[in-house]
């Protein structure tokens, strides 16, 4: 297949027969695969441009990114696995913590592009090795701890400086996302983050012309009187236009804050392309090292030049399920309109100009689910928590992450949150291991069931029909 540049035209173009799928290297006629292509970037929008925002990074620079490393991830794995690659959400937490201890954006990037790095070179390691050393070093005991601390530790971010901004608009745009989220079918379902963000803004702006203006902290900062809704930036902002650029930092501090993150990258791209290689028919196990490789290598690239890591979007599998299209023409189309859109200002002023109060009630919901993929991973990954060597590091782990507490080295440096606990887990889980008697290691419960009024069979298989929701460990999240 080459670079994957070259696709042979699906039947006549127009309409695939009933029950026929469009395979990576076929495509339909040109038009029809601009407006596929126009699908995946609405399907991706809303959680690309969330993440710089929550950042404090350039969402035009985002957006402009993540067409670029589409286009990067599909020269890599040559055609053969279609995905979109959009901004992560998973680093927002080290963001914030980054910010707290004093760093600005060029900090954060260039903690991103080391995480890059070393993603790339794990990329190599799983192709040289074979996808069974993902699990024999992150089983899913230790990745589903790592995925869940990394989104809880988010909650502080949200009750002490979005949610104060307005704490009614924060409220209604919690419930409006929510209902979005459960009750809207299909497409629709997909993008209830972005409807809950537009629903927040126009709130914001009714509240702004009934009420006035509203006394609260602005940016976590003093309370003072402001606009909920303030469009000046707007106004000015011109259509076209380079996005801002900024070269990275690199701090020791933040690097090791942002590190752990690679065992939740890793985790979702192993749960992606399982997931795309089972719709496409292809088995794509020869190809998961150079997968996570090529995202590892976008996120060096978007970084490099200011903007936000990149991972594989859950979102556009789900476009690609439901059109049963899978055609990376498609997404040669969407990176293009991506890119075109990152050259425009005036969007870029619109998205920065969200309130506070609208992120308040979105990461409420946000940062849960994210937090909430570890325990999904943990029940596809059949993981007993009643064995103690499975629950011993996950308990210590999860809390001192949650928690934020701090382990200081030197005068100069300590380990804190998100890092300290990743590496609790990680060792804990590992040197439990190879101390813990045999029956332990073969995941026998040892603790008391309790009372139940069920066998260990019947929990066996409701356990198997929960995890049939997300057998791959992504949850179907978004996979940022």
């Amino acid at each position: 297949m080459g670079l994957g540049l070259r696709w042979t035209l699906h039947g006549d173009g127009r309409t695939p027969a009933p029950g026929a799928v469009v395979r990576p290297d076929e495509r339909l006629s040109w038009p029809r695969t601009a407006g596929l292509g126009a699908q995946h970037v609405v399907a991706m929008f809303g959680a690309t441009f969330v993440a710089p925002v929550l950042m404090g990074l350039d969402p035009n620079l985002a957006i402009m990114m993540s067409g670029v490393a589409t286009m990067v991830f599909l020269l890599m794995t040559r055609g053969r696995v279609p995905s979109y690659l959009g901004s992560s959400l998973s680093f927002v937490g080290v963001a914030a913590a980054i910010r707290a201890s004093g760093g600005d954006s060029g900090t954060i990037t260039g903690a991103l592009l080391v995480v890059g790095a070393v993603l790339l070179a794990a990329g190599f390691v799983v192709q040289r090795f074979g996808a069974r050393i993902i699990h024999a070093v992150m089983p899913p005991v230790v990745t589903g701890a790592v995925v869940m601390l990394i989104g809880f530790n988010l909650a502080p971010v949200t009750a002490s400086t979005y949610w104060p901004q307005d704490q009614w608009t924060a409220l209604l745009t919690m419930l409006f996302t929510g209902l979005a989220v459960v009750a809207l079918r299909g497409f629709w379902s997909r993008v209830a983050i972005f409807l809950g963000l537009v629903f927040g803004y126009v709130v914001s702006w009714l509240s702004d012309l009934l009420f006035g203006r509203i006394h609260s902290p602005a940016g976590g900062g003093e309370a003072v009187d402001h606009w909920r809704l303030d469009l000046t930036g707007v106004a000015e902002a011109d259509w076209i236009g380079l996005p801002t650029l900024h070269a990275p930092e690199f701090r020791w501090s933040a690097i090791l804050v942002a590190l752990p993150v690679v065992i939740a990258l890793i985790a979702e791209n192993a749960g992606h392309v399982k997931a795309v290689g089972e719709m496409t028919g292809d088995p794509l196990d020869d190809k998961l090292g150079t997968a996570i490789g090529a995202d590892g290598a976008a996120t060096v690239l978007s970084t490099a030049v200011g903007g936000p890591a990149t991972t594989t979007y859950s979102e556009n599998i789900g476009v690609m399920a439901a059109t049963r299209v899978y055609s990376t023409a498609a997404y040669w189309a969407a990176a293009c309109f991506a890119v075109l859109f990152g050259l425009c200002p005036k969007f870029g002023a619109v998205i920065a100009a969200i309130p506070g109060g609208v992120l308040g009630g979105i990461t409420v919901i946000l940062y849960g689910m994210i937090g909430l993929l570890g325990a999904q991973i943990w029940l596809a990954g059949d993981v007993d928590l009643r064995n103690p060597l499975n629950l011993v590091p996950v308990a210590a782990g999860v809390i001192i992450g949650v928690g934020g507490v701090t382990l200081e080295i030197t005068d100069s440096f300590e380990l804190n949150g998100i890092a300290l606990g990743t590496i609790v887990v990680l060792s804990g889980y590992h040197v439990l291991r190879a101390l813990a008697p045999a029956h332990l290691r073969e995941q026998k419960p040892l603790l008391d069931e309790g009372t139940s009024s069920y066998d260990t069979d019947d929990a066996h298989d409701a356990h198997g029909a929960h995890g049939a929701h997300g057998a791959d460990g992504s949850g179907g999240a978004g996979g940022r």
